[in-house]
């Protein structure tokens, strides 16, 4: 694996130095260049590569001629609100409830789709494979990423094991044969210091075009004494061996020397008044001296497409993993906390986790044609196969240091040097997963019509050793799924579309009583109104959906760490909405609202029939404008700005009481110096600012476990491309 875990790393100051220099280089190269040639330089580069597939089809199918809702969420979009996670780059999209851990557990992107929690993501069409049970998974920054997707409901069709609500798919940046590099730094409050450079072009008059991003990043955490270190290396290659053979090979590296915490805190004295006292948004549950989250991974993989004539091509999508993580940390249990004194006591452990494997999916295509009928035929096998292993270890209680008062807390306890290991285990998994897949979509005239199916054979094993003993869990589960939707197209842009499709998940172990889980399946039925103006200026959808999940994994609210429920059904229903209208060529707005009424409607032993899940608010909505100025003084300017509106939700799986709901405000300003200065042709500047007036909001697993909504965060950037 590569590793920089026992080299200097370099400085981050030094690489924003380099950039730096390297702009001002350029401006003054620039400079003497005439504005026509200065204005092509710079162009935005959005071409997709020759391999994208669309994720809702894996397709060239477009989000408007799918019978299913999607969400696409373009780089540009990213840049302008100053993201830095998948997390923040769903804020303003329909049906997701995201940052689910609040705003300073960063180390995983935390999310649900239409009410059901999405536990792995997409990237560039294949899984982002995860040690189940744990907390390692890639996590890819939003530097390296063209655009987002978000597809709605069940794709066990296309991409086997998934839950109902839908997926995420992260869509890398290729190279380009225009000649392009973009540099970028920036700061902000949290002591934020960051620098990138993302460059293009094609290796002379070669079949040969390259792409190398960079990121180097380093910020305080929200949380007292914790900070967030990110490196980013991806380079990738195309090679265009023929008018019918394309390749591309591509790497991302990423080194993650510190992810900030992973702890929460009770709900007394926090979203609860309390007379003894209370917590803040950088109040930290943990101990410094037992504070440590690093991450590092490698992805290596390559894209092989090649034309057999002009219906028939095959595409194969191969990555390769490697990932490690280790952390030091605290937890705590309902018992632990005592609300009257504050007093808090804290379990102590550490986890060192690895993984490896590889997947790859085989896509053949082909257009045929039935009298009047085009098919647009696809045929695929994908493989995935993971080993992994966990050790964690615990080391007692922080009373072997003395009290620790939340509403007071003394963060320098613990003295690592006198812990000794009071209970230790070691868990190896292994998945393998094998899927076959056939679609047909089909158009007559106006009318799109796509079946498909899907049969998965998934396998898993856990061996669990621990002080006297082990444990062997996993599964092997068999299924089919399945897909049918149809959509049409009138002249006035109107096109009414309706959906059935399934999904299944696997569950590996044996309940409390030696039996084993039974697998999750989902399926829904999506009805809806997609409309495009002839123009292109005004689009919007509306979908109406019921989702039904059956033998349903939920956690014991009695008993939150040990082994979980499975309870008969739950039911989603609801509504979205989601629309953007160019109001002229200078204001566009961008406007959507989710509807979800979820219950668990099935559930004869666990008391929990009747109840709403977690993480679901009832109503969401947000609103995202543009104003571009392009005459007179304020030529070059750009103002953006969006309202985030979640309902409340459920605090915990009993429903005791609710997580008030809250609003939230963004603002983005961005100016084009070129327009003040020909010299500075290529230049521009970006303000970012995420919840504007910096409300406190929260989010909770139960009383036990809450976390505080993301801080007010500030990133000023300066971008140069040339």
């Amino acid at each position: 694996m590569i590793s920089i875990s026992d080299k200097k790393a370099f400085p981050l100051t030094l690489m924003a130095a380099s950039i730096g220099a390297a702009m001002v280089f350029s401006a003054q190269t620039n400079a003497s260049e005439n504005n026509d040639t200065a204005d092509a330089t710079i162009e935005t580069i959005t071409v997709l590569g020759q391999a994208y597939r669309n994720t809702a089809t894996k397709t060239s199918l477009t989000p408007l001629e799918t019978p299913q809702g999607v969400t696409v969420i373009d780089g540009e979009l990213l840049s302008q609100r100053g993201v830095s996670s998948l997390n923040q780059a769903l804020r303003y999209v329909p049906g997701v409830t995201t940052e689910q851990k609040g705003g300073a557990v960063t180390m995983y992107d935390t999310f649900n789709l239409r009410g059901f929690d999405v536990n792995q993501s997409y990237y560039d069409g294949l899984v982002l494979q995860s040690l189940k049970g744990w907390n390692l998974q890639p996590q890819i920054d939003p530097i390296a990423l063209e655009q987002v997707e978000v597809f709605k409901g069940p794709t066990s069709v296309l991409y086997g094991s998934m839950p109902p609500g839908g997926m995420v798919n992260m869509i890398a940046k290729t190279p380009q044969t225009t000649s392009a590099t973009s540099v970028n730094v920036a700061t902000g409050n949290q002591n934020l210091v960051e620098a990138s450079i993302d460059t293009t072009g094609q290796f002379g008059d070669s079949d040969f075009s390259y792409r190398v991003i960079g990121l180097a990043r380093s910020k305080d955490g929200q949380v007292d004494h914790t900070q967030e270190k990110r490196y980013v290396f991806a380079p990738s290659v195309d090679w265009n061996v023929s008018d019918d053979t394309y390749i591309n090979v591509n790497l991302y590296y990423q080194k993650d020397p510190a992810m900030g915490m992973n702890s929460s805190l009770p709900s007394a004295g926090m979203i609860y008044d309390n007379p003894n006292g209370s917590t803040s948004a950088s109040t930290l549950a943990g101990d410094k001296n037992w504070s440590a989250f690093e991450r590092e991974f490698v992805l290596a993989g390559y894209k092989l497409n090649h034309s057999f004539n002009d219906n028939w091509s095959f595409l194969q999508n191969f990555r390769y993993m490697d990932a490690n993580l280790s952390q030091k940390n605290t937890y705590h249990l309902a018992a632990n906390f005592d609300p009257i004194t504050g007093n808090l006591d804290r379990n102590i452990y550490s986890t060192d986790e690895s993984s490896s494997g590889f997947t790859v999916d085989n896509q053949l295509s082909g257009l045929i044609h039935t009298g009047n009928i085009e098919h647009n035929l696809l045929l695929g096998v994908d493989y995935q196969k993971m080993d992994g292993d966990s050790l964690y270890s615990e080391f007692g209680t922080t009373s072997q240091f003395g009290d620790f008062n939340i509403f007071n807390p003394n963060n320098d306890m613990i003295d690592p040097s006198k812990l000794t290991v009071s209970t230790a285990a070691n868990d190896k998994v292994k998945v393998e997963q094998t899927g076959v897949y056939f679609q047909n979509q089909m158009r007559a005239n106006n009318l799109i019509v796509i079946v498909g199916g899907r049969y998965d054979d998934y396998r898993s094993s856990s061996h669990y050793a621990y002080d006297g003993g082990s444990t062997d869990n996993g599964a092997d589960q068999q299924q089919f799924s399945y897909r049918v939707g149809a959509m049409y197209e009138f002249a006035n842009g109107i096109a009414p579309f309706a959906s059935y499709a399934t999904s299944f998940e696997p569950v590996e172990g044996t309940k409390t009583d030696g039996s084993t889980y039974q697998p999750e399946m989902g399926d829904q039925l999506e009805l809806g109104l997609k409309y495009a103006s002839e123009d292109q200026s005004k689009t919007a959808s509306v979908s109406l959906f019921n989702i039904v999940k059956s033998d349903a994994l939920m956690a014991n609210p009695d008993d939150p760490w040990g082994d979980k429920l499975q309870v008969g059904e739950i039911e989603s229903r609801g509504a979205e909405f989601e629309g953007k209208w160019f109001m002229t060529d200078n204001v566009d707005v961008a406007v959507n609202y989710t509807y979800i009424d979820m219950e668990i409607t099935k559930d004869s032993g666990n008391g929990l029939q009747g109840t709403q899940p977690i993480y679901v608010p009832k109503n969401a909505a947000s609103l995202w404008a543009n104003y571009q100025i392009d005459d007179g003084k304020l030529a070059g300017v750009r103002v953006s700005g969006g309202v985030r509106y979640v309902g409340d939700m459920q605090m915990d799986a009993l429903n005791s009481a609710k997580v008030s709901a809250y609003t939230l405000a963004d603002l983005s300003v961005g100016y084009d110096l070129g327009e003040f200065d020909t010299s500075l042709l290529g230049a521009s500047i970006n303000l970012a600012a995420n919840n504007l007036f910096n409300k406190d909001y929260y989010t909770c697993y139960d009383t036990a476990n809450c976390w505080y909504g993301a801080e007010r965060t500030v990133k000023l950037s300066v971008n140069y491309q040339f």
